[in-house]
Order: C-alpha cells, then sequence, then structure tokens
C-alpha cells in the first residue's frame, strides 16, 4: 500500500499526534486511522483552539492537524501561538475548502503550516473516502518523517559546507532569462520568500512556478504572490505568449510546459497524464525548458516530497542550464531538491534565505553566491 511505503519508512519511535478540530466525529475519525496505521501515538484532541494551544504546550507534538473553522480561536489565530509555544511541531491543516477556506489555508502556509488536506464536505463522504484517508495519512506521515536525518547523502556526494555553498557563476554561461521553479510540501512560503527576496529583478526574466497544489489553491496563490511581490502572477491559459516580468503559475491538476507556436514562447498548459503521480509536474516544465530556452533558462528545487523534477533538471543541466537545490537544513522535506542533489544534477544547493538575493545579484551581474 502507497501510504505504509512512502509515509512510514523511518524511525521505529511512534510519532505524537494533536487533533484540532471541532467536530468530534472528524476527531474519532482521525484517531482511529492514526492508532490502526500503528505509526502514531495520539496523545490529546481538541474542539477549539485554545485547548489546541494547551495540549501544544503541555505535550509538544511531533505533529498537530488543526481545523480552520473552529469556535472561539480558530485554526489562522491559533496557528502562530501554537507555534510559539511548540516550534518544533509540525502543522497539518485540514479544512472543507472553498473560496474563503483556500485562501486562509494559503495565508497560514506561508506562516508556518507545512500542508493542508481537504475534507469531503460530507459526514458520509470522509466516512467511506478511502482516497481522502490514503492523502491524510500520506500527508500526516511524510511531515512527522520530515525532521533532517544524519547521513542521507551517500559520502562520495556528501557536500562540504565549510567554504559556503557553491558558486553558481561558472556554471551559467549566459544571463538567464527564464526562471523556472518547482516545489512541494512547504513549497507555498519558500515560493513567497524566493520570489519577495529577488524583488524588483523579477520584471527583467519570465517566471514559471510548478507548486504541487490542487485547483482552488493555484488561483489564489497566484493573487497572493501578485499582492506580495508586486508583480503580476496568474495562471496562464494553454497558447498564452510568455511576457517578461511576469509570473506563471501553473494551475491545479494541469500540465504547465513550455512550447513554441508561431515564432513565439507560449504556455502549453495540458491535461496529460501524471508524471511522477504528479499534475503539474515539475519534469513537464523542466523538458520543455530544456528543449526549447537551454542556457537561457535557470532552474530551481525548493522543498518537497518525492523525486519530481530529477529527470527534468538532468535535461537542463545538458542543455547548458543551471540548477539551484534548496539546502536540506532549510527544507521542510528534502525530498525532491535532494533527488536531484544525489543525481549530481545540482549547480549549487544554497539555503532557502539566501537563494532570491544569489538570482537577483546573477540578473544585475554581481556575484551570484558569496
Amino acid at each position: 500500500m502507497i501510504v505504509q511505503r512512502s509515509a512510514f519508512s523511518g524511525p521505529a519511535r511512534h510519532k505524537t499526534v494533536v487533533i484540532a478540530d471541532d467536530s468530534a466525529v472528524v476527531r474519532g475519525l482521525f484517531a482511529r486511522w492514526l492508532g490502526e496505521a500503528g505509526q502514531f501515538n495520539v496523545v490529546a484532541v481538541a474542539g477549539d483552539g485554545e485547548t489546541a494551544l494547551a495540549h501544544a504546550g503541555r505535550f509538544k507534538p511531533d505533529v498537530l492537524v488543526l481545523d480552520l473553522d473552529m469556535p472561539g480561536v480558530d485554526g489562522p489565530s491559533a496557528l502562530p501561538r501554537i507555534l510559539r509555544e511548540s516550534p518544533h511541531t509540525s502543522i497539518l491543516l485540514a479544512a472543507t475548502l472553498n473560496e474563503r477556506n483556500t485562501r486562509l489555508a494559503l495565508e497560514c502556509m506561508t506562516k508556518g503550516a507545512m500542508d493542508v488536506v481537504s475534507k469531503p464536505d460530507s459526514r458520509a463522504g470522509m466516512t467511506l473516502s478511502l482516497d481522502f484517508r490514503s492523502e491524510f495519512l500520506l500527508k500526516l506521515g511524510n511531515i512527522a518523517q520530515s525532521a533532517p536525518q544524519p547521513g542521507t547523502l551517500p559520502p562520495e556526494v556528501e557536500l562540504d559546507w565549510t567554504h559556503g555553498p557553491a558558486n553558481l557563476r561558472p556554471l551559467v554561461w549566459s544571463m538567464p532569462r527564464y526562471l523556472l521553479i518547482g516545489a512541494s510540501t512547504g513549497g507555498p512560503r519558500a515560493v513567497a520568500r524566493v520570489l519577495f527576496d529577488i524583488g524588483d529583478a523579477l520584471a527583467e526574466i519570465t517566471t514559471l512556478v510548478v507548486q504541487h497544489m490542487p485547483p482552488l489553491f493555484t488561483a489564489s496563490f497566484a493573487e497572493q504572490m501578485t499582492s506580495h511581490v508586486g508583480v503580476p502572477a496568474r495562471e496562464p491559459f494553454d497558447g498564452e505568449r510568455l511576457a517578461r516580468g511576469t509570473i506563471y503559475i501553473a494551475p491545479g491538476g494541469r500540465h504547465l510546459g513550455i512550447d513554441r507556436r508561431l515564432g513565439h514562447l507560449v504556455a502549453a498548459v495540458s491535461d496529460g497524464p501524471p508524471v511522477n503521480f504528479c499534475r503539474p509536474a515539475v519534469d513537464v516544465l523542466f523538458a520543455d525548458a530544456a528543449r526549447h530556452l537551454g542556457a537561457a533558462a535557470l532552474g530551481l528545487v525548493l522543498t518537497g516530497m518525492g523525486s519530481d523534477g530529477t529527470d527534468g533538471a538532468g535535461a537542463l543541466r545538458r542543455a547548458g542550464a543551471a540548477v539551484i537545490a534548496q539546502d536540506e537544513q532549510s527544507s521542510t522535506i528534502w525530498g525532491m531538491p535532494g533527488s536531484i542533489v544525489r543525481a549530481r544534477h545540482a549547480s549549487a544547493v544554497t539555503p532557502l534565505d539566501e537563494i532570491g538575493g544569489a538570482i537577483r545579484a546573477l540578473l544585475r551581474g554581481g556575484a551570484p553566491l558569496a
């Protein structure tokens, strides 16, 4: 079963969990599923934000499942207080998603929540949906195991940080004109940080982002990025001509690639089959960029579980482009960037708080990394 293979590999110690949801039915279901999985210890449940906060302070759980809609102190209000009280607790949001809750969930993910699961909008749907149960256990399991583990790189690719991260300058043959970003779990916060740090230099390039998200999220994410960085961000339509100074967000549930039509580079939006179990997939964007952009592209792979983007990063490197991977210490889950490092496709492995400045310096012709 995929859940057990992907989510529950790791240390034998049972991970502690607090469940905060105003529905007793939901609390009971989540607790039963986690008990049956055999890898978790549900130490407490809460029906409101204040109780969740008290349990976080008392138990310091590995994971806290947080409902957005609760009486009194709701999830978004409780989140920053929980993280202050128990900074090492990972937060998994759980909500029935509508337009309002999607915006709130994205806001929470940029403020420290790791991921979100969309609850079915009926009690029967939640009780009977095997897909939802699998998604819930998979995401919670991966988040619980996301703490950096020593020795995750084989000896031949261990990185020497004595003199700081690798320098990009020798690996970039021409000034990049396209920035391609791939991310998954923990990505909304990481993408926002990078784009904010690049700042007004975004006006000089075309940016394309594949963030693993369901459909409702990506449109809201684009709106959030527009207000956050001051550069237009939107979901493109198929065949839309790519423009400099614009951020294109892959629509949830659809691939975003690049094509050349009538002599112009355009967004290629499709409903093709999932790649690496993902749609949108980073590999689709990177492979198209290698074909049509070559050394004019700069790839960036941020936090996320799995290995999406690894094959595409190899294609980018063979085409003469550079690829930056977020480092392990600053990643929520070092799956995607770690896979690229192990495959030797990374031009540089860089902490999140240095990536945006490095790209900005590259675009302005300065030294990209110290």
